[in-house]
């Protein structure tokens, strides 16, 4: 029995011991777990911060960007599309007119920046993928061609260092992806979440696109840089002969001019007849004169036309009677040195009272040619368009073009009036009126002040505000709201036609808002017309 006892109290102070060391067990592992924590959060804290420096670095590479925009034009299509189907389904049901007329104007502005962003339809890699084709190496035919060989070569030069360069942004870039994924990665192992998980699968798929074109631009550009080093090998052994040549050359005419120089000293020293001296001295200016030719002829005897252009242009007779030709390449000169126009740009020309807006299509030695558009200008003046209309460079110093497109401009200032009664609510018309043209012209802004932000490096804007603005006046007829907002500047109508519209309905069902307009009234009978003359109660006519 007491054996029994002994061993009962030696296990229970066994399991008191155990008991202990259990309870010391949990107190060390709770501390290393909230360690862990700790040291897990400022990992995470740490990663974070990380990633919202590399953000930054990512803003401002130019791939990163443009493959940006270039999903943003994928997007945009791809809601184009979707509204498309439905306004091709909604058609065949006359209860879905209101909702179809909503698409449609939906349409309309998706197509608007579609437009803006055309640029961005092709593959953002494009540019290094099929870099621009080398371009011929020019023939060397005499001196003054080495000129132009030599701008060749700097031109080829330049190119090469311009791809390689592009291709090292493209590394980066693809640097800058991967060390975001790293990143994003390490974040989800720490905190995992769905919305980074996506994030993780998106940057995947950008990552190997990067890599993708990353190889492809490797070998494209190597056989690009491969060809520019033959072609500058090839213009520069051309250069060597044309010089080698020209050295010959120029040894020949100084051997004749020595030669000369010396027959007019034994002329000099042996011919004492002043009339026999000065024609042998003659003969020798001459045989000199026709030597140098000779020898200059037959060494570049390809570009004798050389010749033949310089004494036409020489002549006075043809540039006086050729005077607009000449100040229309006068004009192209300025037009092409000066960057004021260049294809593609939309402009209005004025003279003699005639309008025209259009886009240049063409601009030629003594011609500009332009595509005329439907416009504002073609609805309330020429009343049809359409027309190529062909304008001399020479008009650039007489008459006004105006450039709605200079420096990559891509908007421009849009009006709309109304006119309302003078018992009509303004304040809440204007009201209206601003908030539907911001509701449909919030993109134009966002484009016109990034564009006008960037022409402050070329020009001096005190004013860069193209915030929606209305104005009120009171007119003969009632008070004129005028409405002004950005619109694209190829799309002028589209956008005014879509804001015109939404504003009339939302005027009409206001009951404190009434559009007017001039009208007449006109008696028809002698007593109507006696009725009206009659004294009201304060004694007047009415």
């Amino acid at each position: 029995m007491l054996r029994v006892l002994l061993l009962a109290l030696l296990m229970l102070f066994s399991w008191a011991q155990e008991a202990n060391t259990t309870t010391d067990l949990n107190a060390t592992q709770k501390a290393l777990l909230l360690q862990k924590q700790q040291e897990r959060m400022e990992a995470l804290q740490g990663y974070q911060k990380e990633l919202s420096e590399l953000e930054k670095k990512i803003q401002n590479n130019i791939w990163l960007k443009r493959y940006e925009n270039y999903k943003t034009f994928s997007k945009i299509n791809k809601e184009l599309s979707e509204i498309e189907s439905k306004i091709r389904r909604y058609k065949r049901y006359k209860s879905k007119q209101k909702l179809l007329k909503e698409l449609k104007a939906q349409a309309e502005t998706l197509k608007s920046q579609l437009e803006l962003l055309k640029e961005y339809k092709e593959s953002p890699f494009s540019e290094v993928i099929k870099p621009q084709k080398v371009p011929e190496p020019p023939r060397i035919k005499n001196p003054i061609d080495i000129i132009g060989a030599l701008s060749y070569i700097k031109q080829l030069s330049s190119s090469k260092e311009y791809y390689l360069q592009k291709l090292e942004d493209l590394k980066e870039a693809l640097g800058l992806l991967e060390q975001k994924y790293l990143l994003l990665y390490k974040i989800d192992k720490l905190a995992p979440s769905k919305k980074v998980e996506a994030e993780l699968a998106t940057l995947k798929k950008e990552i190997e696109d990067f890599k993708e074109a990353l190889k492809i631009a490797k070998e494209s550009l190597g056989l690009y840089r491969r060809k520019i080093e033959e072609n500058i090998l090839k213009t520069t052994e051309e250069i060597k002969i044309q010089g080698e040549k020209a050295a010959t050359i120029g040894a020949i005419i100084l051997g004749v001019l020595l030669l000369s120089l010396f027959l007019k000293w034994m002329i000099r020293r042996y011919i004492q007849d002043n009339q026999r001296a000065y024609m042998a001295n003659k003969l020798v200016n001459f045989n000199l004169a026709l030597l140098i030719i000779v020898v200059l002829l037959f060494s570049y005897i390809e570009n004798v036309d050389y010749l033949v252009t310089i004494l036409g242009f020489a002549s006075a007779g043809i540039a006086i009677a050729m005077k607009d030709m000449f100040m229309s390449l006068l004009g192209w000169m300025v037009i092409v040195l000066g960057g004021s126009i260049h294809v593609g740009d939309r402009i209005k020309v004025k003279r003699e009272g005639l309008e025209y807006v259009g886009d240049v299509i063409d601009i030629s030695l003594l011609r500009m040619t332009i595509l005329e558009d439907v416009t504002l200008t073609s609805y309330l003046k020429n009343i049809r368009s359409g027309r190529v209309i062909f304008i001399p460079n020479n008009y650039i110093f007489t008459d006004l073009i105006a450039n709605y497109t200079h420096l990559g401009l891509k908007t421009v200032w849009d009006n709309v009036n109304f006119n309302i009664t003078f018992d009509s609510n303004h304040k809440k018309a204007a009201h209206i009126a601003k908030e539907t043209a911001r509701k449909y012209a919030k993109g134009y802004t966002d484009i016109a002040r990034k564009q006008l932000n960037k022409l402050r490096s070329t020009y001096h804007l005190k004013n860069t505000n193209v915030d929606v603005r209305v104005y009120t006046f009171a007119e003969e007829y009632g008070i004129r709201v005028s409405l002004w907002y950005m619109t694209n500047s190829y799309a002028t109508l589209t956008l005014r036609s879509t804001i015109s519209s939404e504003i009339i309905d939302r005027y009409l069902q206001e009951d404190d808002i009434t559009i007017t307009y001039p009208a007449q009234k006109i008696l028809l009978t002698k007593e109507d017309f006696h009725a009206k003359r009659e004294p009201n109660e304060m004694g007047e006519e009415v």
